[in-house]
């Protein structure tokens, strides 16, 4: 079978409101959940003991990494709505409850696409701003800790904005609008005290939050990074590592399929499954690679290839299944 013939299913609905299927009201009604539980943390906070809010605070960490590799970004190969102000809104739903832009997480996330992970070139550069490859040594990934907890603080907004303008689309007025919604949200939240009688200054909440919220996204860094540790960049559909548990899957809506999502990234979420039986052959073929664990969990798979000074060893799906 060639890679180059392999055909996709696209899913079509006669929906006045949704663009590909009915069954997108399921990720966005989740990103709504999303945006509820923050407001909501922030109005429980000074009524509840710490202790359940450190549950509470952890609970969003999470949701902040599903809602991310989820529903976001399902929302970015396929987004939900007919209309595009629909869409536009539901951006910034989106990245008030994430605390950062959807449009410019679209923007980097499009370039990872352009490099799959790539390795460093004679420049030492990456294609790929989110490669596990970019700020490594000696042709191996970068070391797992430093990926996790120092990405966050590796964006180049001047990139992404540059890039943004490319589009020539209003991309960069809607990113700066999302900017200010998250920013805005937060100052609101800094300042007032949401008890009767209203208090001010509300340092408690803000030096509550912020630790949740960053580790939140460090749960997106550690899955980022198991979805491409062990994969061959130079080879298409072995671009990505796959994890293929049920619930794992129900949760972030098929984005555990990632070497299927990198090798056709339109294939829309409902149709992940059915996509992989059908290239299931050409991917034990290729050499594509497979985890046991959901990818937040990689580091506890037995079967993960060991950083060193070589290339890693790509295993067969099939050799990997029946290790």
């Amino acid at each position: 079978m060639s890679s180059d013939a392999i055909r996709i299913e696209r899913p079509t609905t006669n929906s006045k409101l949704f663009a590909h299927t009915r069954w997108d009201v399921v990720p966005a009604a989740g990103g709504l959940f999303h945006l509820a539980y923050f407001l909501g943390l922030y109005l429980l906070f000074p009524h509840a003991p710490l202790w359940v809010m450190l549950i509470l605070g952890f609970i969003y960490s999470l949701m902040v990494n599903a809602n991310i590799n989820g529903v976001g970004h399902n929302f970015i190969h396929n987004p939900f709505f007919r209309s595009k102000l629909l869409n536009r809104l539901f951006g910034i739903t989106q990245s008030i409850g994430c605390c950062f832009s959807q449009t410019l997480y679209d923007a980097v996330h499009m370039q990872h696409h352009k490099g799959n992970s790539d390795r460093q070139d004679e420049n030492g550069d990456t294609v790929d701003w989110l490669s596990i490859y970019r700020h490594s040594h000696n042709d191996e990934a970068e070391n797992l800790w430093s990926y996790v907890f120092l990405s966050f603080f590796r964006d180049d907004v001047g990139a992404i904005r540059a890039e943004l303008r490319k589009r020539k689309n209003g991309d960069v007025f809607w990113g700066n609008i999302e900017l200010a919604a998250f920013a805005t949200t937060l100052l609101i939240m800094a300042i007032i005290v949401p008890t009767t009688p209203i208090h001010f200054i509300n340092w408690r909440f803000i030096l509550f939050f912020l630790p949740f919220w960053y580790l939140g996204h460090c749960f997106s860094y550690l899955n980022g990074y198991y979805r491409h540790y062990g994969a061959n960049p130079d080879k298409p559909i072995a671009w990505g590592v796959s994890s293929y548990g049920k619930i794992y899957n129900w949760l972030f809506f098929y984005n555990g399929y990632h070497a299927e999502h990198h090798f056709r990234p339109k294939v829309h979420w409902t149709k992940m499954e059915k996509f992989r039986q059908s290239i299931s052959d050409l991917q034990k073929q290729e050499g594509v690679r497979t985890i046991r664990r959901a990818h937040m969990l990689g580091f506890l798979d037995p079967d993960l290839p060991k950083r060193g000074g070589h290339r890693p060893q790509i295993e067969t799906a099939e050799q990997s299944a029946s290790g």
